[in-house]
């Protein structure tokens, strides 16, 4: 892998050595209002608990969560920590302007063109408080087409010279992040909720396909929007309401995690590392709490014979 993003990673007691980062969404008021000293409280948490691997994006927030992320990590050392954010779409404010480069805005609007990739690029700077980023993502293009003509050869650029150290492409779709890591020279595509004990659809494709080239591949979304995080409080999936069918699958997923005595959220965020070409694990989250909720994750003890019976699930 040409991006490696753990500076230290946490050892699980299986031996074996997991990743994982902080998804910084939830700080840039994902679903609810988040008050930035808890935003703050929750990335030093984070810290303390040894993530050293940030996810943001300029879309979480209209730029709030680059901003608090960069004012909680301010005074530390940068070379011991790695950022990861996003471009493609562009900051505006509540009447559909664009905001000054490296202000907060109320929305978000796609744009693939190779200046709105260097905008959105000197923007991230500004509100991280830094002078480079460790990984930069296309996020979630639309038109993969264009992305590829325009959005791509702007980021190979900034990796020539030397402002990002990696690139790739951030989606939910397995199909078209195939696509990415065929045609174009990137580093690391992240896959959101397509790595998961429900949704394995990137395993057959996109792992194999990003194993051939040397890509590295980031697991998002492990929790599937809820459900696998608490299948009886937040039966959801993809941000919607689960099937019936979907919830069947989690409580059985949840009651044969119980008998091994692992908590399903647990085993939730340690399934993609078990995947070959699964480099980090980025798990959101809002308060220390959380943060020390999927942090365990890493050190507990997972039966190996566990695994194959969530599989067959």
């Amino acid at each position: 892998m040409a991006f490696r993003p753990g500076v230290r990673p946490l050892t699980a007691t299986s031996g074996a050595s997991q990743t994982f980062g902080l998804g910084c969404a939830p700080i840039g008021n994902l679903y609810r209002e988040v008050a930035e000293a808890d935003a703050e409280a929750t990335v030093h948490a984070a810290l303390a608990d040894g993530i050293r691997f940030f996810d943001t994006a300029p879309h979480y927030g209209a730029g709030a969560s680059e901003q608090r992320l960069g004012t909680a990590l301010r005074g530390v050392d940068r070379d011991t920590v790695s950022i990861a954010t996003k471009v493609g779409r562009r900051v505006i404010d509540a009447a559909g302007s664009t905001v000054p480069v490296g202000g907060v805005g109320a929305d978000t609007v796609g744009d693939l063109s190779a200046d709105g990739v260097l905008r959105s690029v000197e923007g991230s700077l500004r509100r991280l408080g830094t002078d480079r980023i460790d990984l930069l993502y296309l996020h979630d293009p639309a038109d993969v087409d264009e992305a590829l003509r325009d959005a791509i050869p702007a980021l190979l650029r900034l990796r020539e010279e030397g402002v990002v150290r990696a690139i790739g492409v951030g989606m939910v779709w397995p199909d078209p992040l195939t696509r990415f890591v065929r045609e174009a020279d990137i580093d690391v595509v992240m896959i959101a909720g397509r790595v998961t004990l429900l949704d394995r659809t990137a395993e057959s494709g996109l792992l194999p396909a990003a194993a051939d080239r040397g890509v590295g591949v980031i697991a998002a979304g492990v929790y599937n929007s809820g459900i696998l995080a608490d299948p009886a409080g937040s039966p959801y999936f993809d941000y919607r309401e689960a099937s019936p069918e979907l919830r069947r699958r989690a409580r059985a997923l949840r009651d044969l995690c119980a008998a091994q005595g692992v908590d399903l959220p647990h085993a939730a965020a340690r399934y993609p590392l078990d995947r070959r070409g699964v480099d980090a694990v980025v798990v959101g989250a809002r308060t220390p709490a959380e943060v020390a909720a999927f942090v365990a994750a890493a050190t507990v003890t997972i039966p190996p014979v566990l695994w194959p019976e969530l599989e067959a699930v």
